[in-house]
This record gives structure tokens, sequence and C-alpha cells, in this order.
């Protein structure tokens, strides 16, 4: 798209908005006003057929999709959900969606690099995302800045654990990842803007203004603008970034309702990383880089542009039904020009590395289309739920590669400054050309079968596949007609008091390919978990207690090598074979504790293991713990100030190699262990807010300012985290 093109859109959005924007219109729709609150009102509605109003700073108590679609509270759902509200990630200063995973429950990340982020849960890679509860294909592989989505857009995130199939359809029984979108709730003139300044001469500036369209405020207009730009810890890199937003929600009729909208990001850094600092010097000792250290030159960038088009109707059908269908349309680009670093240096001299630039391009786009019909229906004498739905999903992708026509040596790594000169490119050379299918019809029932009693049931046939170009061969796999089931049990002990069992499955498409030529059948993932849920003080406060495992069955194993019949040439072929097993527990609350007391706090701890016994997803921990806390100073001589802190404490992370130097008596390989230590984060924040909608925020990240590696052993190399971070935020609302 052009960017041209996509702000003159934005504005003319705005600027119709603004043309019939009043301060004295028709009472808001449901949210507070901000000249008595302080707040801005400016609370989304993440489902198009009904407002979601945040009970509580840290939680809600309000109706969910992303497990089941059937609208269900936190409490009533028989799986693991956490929710970062946009209060907790004003309060945090979280923004992006890696800032997310880094501070919620039961998730973790890990940078692979400074574009290129990981996200894992119960020890499996997540690729379950959704965005309004459309599931969306993210690749880290051929990433085009996906996991540095600005959250600013979004009203929330939910995350779901677990195996989410019924509405995923294919992925690992990890996580589902959810974005809801802020929307136009409000008749009346709202708006907020927020400049933030912090360390390495980082700043931004966000608006976000919503108003009604017209006089009665049935058509409303809601649009987030922001720009950031600053410099890093690492030398050399320098990111920039453009986030814009427009939204349209009419009511068309008191049953019928539109949402119309479009984002768009584009971020735009130099001088980036591509891999890690290098492990090891020339005699298999272990380096110690400064955190400042870079392997990028001066006109290295990995630069992505995220746009997206969607529309939502929804439609009441008496009055127990609801009709949505809804529409999107997803392209993602990204650009890069990327400069590789390998080897073991000298540790005296800096010499023996070596060089590998490149540059690649990524192009994606896809169309998500679907139909949902839920409500109530009567049976033996009793008020049950239902939603029935299906869903299409198109994916195109392309990946180029441009090989570089001289390599010029790294030299003394010791003195790098990134001086290292651009080459040139040769021509574009396809080396990817993928088309992926997904489509599914799924259906969910909640029965009650007494007051405290509920069975949850559904399933989903769900189809995937995959044709194209690797690399020079064809692809063509998937599979169709996957039943996937859905069983879910709860009993309200007492009332607010909930004892659940699941069992959730998913599964994932594989192109390993056995001794008789036939594709393997898809990696089968199976959630099985038990737990009580409880909310206090009228849903203000949420807790939740859960024990899990996971199986996940017909992993690809080496088999015999055969003679392909048509190349004449040696070909692996594999097996189905056990797989991974992953239990372990959960203990989170959410909520507030007392009058202004804010907390979120959660720990995790599984253990995962092959069919083997040995670890898998190792890189990623498998105990955490996470704490949050604010409290905010409603009356006396500190009213409007607000003042929090907590702690982000991870347990070991390791990743079994060898050393690339040392060998052990035989003359192999000296096996090595690279270990990220357990470690914590201390972070503190306060807030005060001024007469008039005025507020200055102050977040303090990694107060002792711990040196820790942000991941170890990604193809053998190292990053760091962020040193202690400070970011000055100053606010106005009405």
């Amino acid at each position: 798209m052009n960017k041209s093109h996509f702000l003159a859109s934005a504005g003319f959005v705005l600027a119709l908005g603004l043309g019939a924007a009043s301060p004295a219109m028709a009472e808001d729709r449901g949210t507070a006003d901000a000249a008595e609150t302080g707040d801005t009102g400016l609370e989304g509605n993440g489902d198009a057929g009904q407002e979601i109003v945040v009970t509580g700073s840290y939680t809600t108590n309000e109706e969910l999709n992303s497990a089941t679609g059937l609208g269900l509270t936190i409490q009533e759902t028989p799986q693991s959900v956490t929710v970062m509200t946009e209060q907790r990630m004003k309060d945090q200063a979280i923004r992006t969606l890696s800032d997310v995973i880094n501070n919620a429950a039961g998730v973790s990340s890990k940078a692979f690099d400074s574009s290129r982020n990981g996200f894992s849960a119960r020890g499996f890679a997540i690729d379950n995302y959704q965005i309004d509860g459309v599931p969306v294909q993210w690749d880290a592989a051929t990433a085009a800045g996906e996991t540095e989505i600005d959250v600013a857009l979004y009203e929330r995130v939910e995350i779901v654990r677990g195996a989410t199939g019924l509405l995923s359809g294919a992925g690992n029984p990890s996580a589902s990842i959810n974005l809801i979108r802020k929307h136009a709730t409000s008749d009346r003139l709202a708006a907020e803007i927020l400049a933030s300044a912090s360390r390495w001469n980082n700043f931004s500036i966000m608006g976000d203004i919503m108003t009604p369209i017209t006089g009665d405020g049935t058509i409303r207009a809601r649009a987030v603008a922001k720009y950031e730009e600053g410099d890093s810890f690492v030398d050399l890199l320098h990111d920039k970034k453009l986030v814009l937003y427009g939204v349209i929600d009419a009511d068309v009729t008191p049953d019928t309702r539109i949402s119309i909208g479009a984002s768009y990001q584009d971020n735009s850094p130099r001088g980036t990383l591509w891999g890690g600092l290098p492990v090891w010097h020339d005699d298999g000792s272990r380096t110690d880089w400064p955190r400042s250290k870079t392997i990028g030159a001066d006109w290295t960038h990995w630069s992505s542009e995220n746009e997206t088009y969607f529309a939502h109707l929804s439609q009441r059908l008496g009055a127990n039904w609801l009709l949505e269908a809804y529409g999107t349309l997803t392209r993602n680009t990204g650009t890069s020009k990327l400069l590789y670093i390998s080897g073991q240096s000298n540790e005296a001299t800096g010499l023996g590395l070596f060089d590998f630039p490149a540059r690649y391009l990524t192009r994606v786009s896809q169309i998500d289309t679907g139909l949902r019909l839920k409500g109530r229906y009567q049976l033996f004498g009793r008020e049950h739920d239902l939603i029935l739905g299906a869903s299409y999903a198109r994916q195109k992708m392309k990946f180029y590669s441009y090989a570089a026509d001289q390599f010029f040596g790294i030299g003394n790594f010791n003195l790098w400054d990134g001086s290292y000169p651009e080459p040139g490119w040769g021509p574009a050379n396809l080396d990817m050309d993928l088309r992926t299918k997904q489509w599914g019809y799924f259906g969910a029932t909640r029965l009650s079968l007494a007051d405290p009693l509920k069975l949850i049931l559904g399933a989903r046939l769900s189809s995937w596949t995959r044709e194209g170009i690797s690399y020079g061969s064809e692809v063509d796999f998937g599979d169709r007609d996957k039943f996937i089931p859905y069983v879910g049990l709860l009993y309200d002990i007492v009332p607010d008091h909930t004892v659940y069992a699941s069992y959730t499955k998913i599964f994932d498409p594989q192109d390993f390919q056995d001794r008789n030529d036939d594709f393997l059948p898809p990696v089968d993932g199976a959630n099985y978990e038990i737990g009580l849920k409880s909310s206090f003080f009228g849903g203000q406060l949420n807790t939740a207690i859960s024990l899990f495992r996971i199986e996940q069955n017909n992993l690809a194993q080496p088999d015999i090598v055969v003679i392909d019949p048509i190349t004449g040439l040696p070909r692996q072929t594999y097996r189905a074979a056990a797989g991974a097993r992953s239990e372990g527990f959960e203990i989170e609350a959410n909520g507030e504790v007392l009058p202004g007391w804010n907390v979120s706090v959660n720990y995790t701890q599984f253990e995962a293991k092959d069919a083997s016994g040995d670890g898998v997803n190792t890189l990623f921990p498998d105990k955490l713990l996470r704490l949050f806390t604010t409290y905010d100073f409603e009356a006396g001589a500190l009213a409007g100030l607000t003042i929090g802190g907590g702690v982000n404490w991870e347990g070991t992370s390791y990743t079994d190699t060898f050393n690339p130097v040392l060998t052990d008596g035989n003359g192999d390989p000296l096996p090595e262990r690279l270990k990220v230590e357990s470690y914590a984060l201390v972070n503190l924040m306060a807030r005060y807010r001024l007469p008039g909608g005025l507020s200055a925020q102050i977040n303090v990240e990694n107060l002792f300012d711990k040196k820790y590696y942000s991941q170890i052993g990604f193809y053998d190399q190292l990053a760091f985290g962020e040193p202690r971070n400070v970011t000055l935020t100053l606010g106005y609302a009405f």
C-alpha cells in the first residue's frame, strides 16, 4: 500500500469525526466521564457485538471469546486465561507484543536478534495468534515485524494457554494470543495524548481520539497515531516506527452494527543485528562482550510494513441470537540488508570471524473470512449456549534473496565499529513461493446440567494445505477434515468458586515423508487441565490454580535412507513417533485487592521432556514468576498519586551443544551447556494526575541494572537483555 494513501484515508476518518464532534453530545455509551474520574473514557469494544468494560484495572469480568467463542468470562472458561488490560499496559509502559509476553502469566519471550522474538508456553513454541478473534499466521523465521506489533492499537491482549484448536485450527499445544482492537464506544468527544522520553535518545508521541460522527452518536469514529524513534543500548542500532489506526463503529439499527477500519505500522530500524554475538574464542574459552557490542553495520536494516483492513457485521436475531460476519485483509512486507558474523575470534587480536552479507524480501498477504452464529436455546427445561461457525483463510508468501557480490572480511572484531562496506547485490532469487489455506467448521455448546454444573462440548472439522516451491523443491502437503474435540466440565462448589477439568486438542501438519512416500500424519497436541477459579469483590479480583499435562505425538523421527525413484538420489525417510510431554502447574491472581490497590501475580512451573527423557525447548525457562502491583491514593494529601512496582523472575534456561574448538579424549567435540542463569528484573513506576486531565508518569525498568542474556544458544550465539532504563511520560486527556 502507498503510505500517502493510507495517511489520507486515516486523516479522512479523523477529520470526518472531528467535523461532527461536540463535547455536549448524548450520554456516553458505558465509558466513564473523564472530567470526573481522570480517566480517558477510551475503553474499547473488543467484540463488535457487545461492549467490553474493564472491571478493576487489572482484570475483566466481561465476556471473552478467545477460547470457545461462546462469550464466557474468565471464570466460566475451562482453560487458563490471562488478560493484559489497557490499564496494566499503561502502568508498565508496555509498548510491543514482546513486552506483553515478557510480563504476562505462563508465557515467555526470547530475542533471537534485534528484529525477531520467539514466544513459548508450557514447553512449546507459540504459533497461534488472533486479532479480534480472527486467526492470523505469523512465522518468526521470515519475520516482517509481527512480534514487534505496537499495542497502542489494542484495548487488551487475551492469552489462552494449552491446546486451542477449536478456534485456531493448526498449531502447537502452547497458547493462543488474541489482540483485541480499540473501538469507538463513546458518543462524546474523548481524547488522550501521550509523549514519552527515555534513555538512549528515545522519544515517542501518541494520540488517541474518539468522537461521534452523527448527532445521536449512532455512528462513531476512533483514530490512533503514534510515532517513535531512538537509539539503543546496542551500538549503531536505531529504531523508527510509525503506527496509524482508524475505525468507524456504526449502529445501523438497534439490532445491526458494523465496524470497518484499517491499521498500518512501519518499522524502519538501522544498524540491525542478524543473529547474536559469538559465544567462544578460538581457544574454546567463553567470550565476555560488553552489552553494547554489535554485529551490525551502518547499512544493515530489517524494515517491515504491516497493514490491515477489516470489516465486521453483527446482526441480532430476536432476543437470544447473534449472527456475525467478518472479513480481514492483511499485508506484511519485510525488507532487509543484513550481515551475519560467525566463528571464533582470537581474544587478543580479534581475528578469526567470518562474514556473510545478505539481502532478503518477504511479502505476505492473507485473507480471512468467517461466519458465527451464537445464542441461547431451551432444552429439558434449562437454558443452554451454542455457537456455530465457519472460517476460511488464505495466505500467500513470497521470500526473495539477493546474493552479495563481495565479502570484505571482518578484521579485528575487538575494534568493530560497523564500517563494513555494503556490497553490491545480485538479482532477486525467489526462494519460497508458498500458498497456505486453512478452513474449518466448528461448533460448541455449554450445557447447563444443573445450576452449579456446566458441560462444554465442542468440535472443529479443520483442513490445512500448503503448496508451492521452497528452495527449488515442490511443496504440496496438508491435512483435510481433521477432527478436533473440545470438552470442559465446570462445577461451582460455592458461588464465585469454580472447579473445572478440560480436554483440548490441536494439530500441526508436517511435510516429512515415510519410506512409502506418504506424508506423515499431523503432529497431535492434547492438553489435559484441571483447576480452581475464584472471583472476589464482585469480579474485581480473579484467581486461578491449574494443573496441566500436554502430550504431543506423531513427531517425525529419522527412519531409513532410500533411493528416490525420480531423482535417483538418496533420500532420508521418517517415521511418526511419540513426541514431547509437559506437566506442570500455574497460580495466578489479577485485580483489585483493596480499593486503589491493584495486583497481578503469577507463578508457573513445568517439566517438558521428549520420548527419550531429554528436555525440549530448553531455550525458554520452565519456571516463571511475575509480579506487578500499584496503589492509587484516591483521597487525602496524596490524592492523584499512583505508585507501583514489581519483579519478573525467570528460572534457568539452556541449550545443549558442542564446543567447536575443544574435544574429549576420543577427539570428539566436547559437549557444553550454554545457560541463562536464573535472574530477576525489578521495575518501578509512579504517576501523578494533575487537575485538568494532565498526568506525569515515570517508569524504571531493570532497576538494579542486572546484566543478563536475553538468550544464549540460538545458533550457538548470544544476546544481552536491556540495561536499566528510565521512561518519562506526560499525558493529557479529556
